[in-house]
């Protein structure tokens, strides 16, 4: 677990993502749009619920602030992407933090599962590093500056 901040904010962003290249470049594609928040990292689906839960090394954490958004990968270690997902959508505290699967499979299968489960968005991972930092850089505008939130009290 590893978090990018480069200033306090409330609106924490989850990426979800075992694979370094990809996770350095969806930091820096949001910091060159000029997204600020802090970014956690978790590198496999495991550390990702541990965080979201509150449990393991994340037990002091606190439950009420979630993330802004969450931007999950499928292919995980120890939990896949899938199965984080479907934890998220069946428990109450989760259930309406909206959830970007960023993935490099392009599976009908996959992309209907992850809607099936409840992801908001699913985006390929474009294997063009202009492309993967523009399609990052609008993740960040969309879920941070355009689209309206569920209340707090009802997350």
């Amino acid at each position: 677990m590893s978090v990018v901040s480069d200033r306090p904010d409330n609106r924490v962003i989850l990426l979800v993502e075992d694979d370094p290249d990809h996770e350095a470049l969806t930091i820096r594609a949001l910091r060159r749009s000029n997204v600020r928040n802090e970014v956690v990292v978790s590198h496999d689906g495991a550390e990702a619920l541990d965080y979201l839960f509150a449990q393991g090394s994340f037990a002091e954490r606190d439950l009420r602030v979630m993330p802004q958004f969450i931007v999950l990968d499928l292919k995980l270690p120890k939990i896949s992407g899938l199965e984080v997902l479907q934890r998220l959508r069946a428990d109450e505290r989760t259930r309406l933090v909206p959830v970007v699967v960023l993935t490099s499979s392009d599976e009908e299968r996959d992309m209907v599962a992850c809607y099936s489960g409840g992801a908001n968005s699913y985006v390929r991972k474009p294997v063009d590093f202009d492309q993967f930092t523009e399609a990052a850089r609008q993740l960040g505008i969309y879920w941070l500056q355009v689209n309206e939130f569920a209340p707090l009290a009802v997350r």
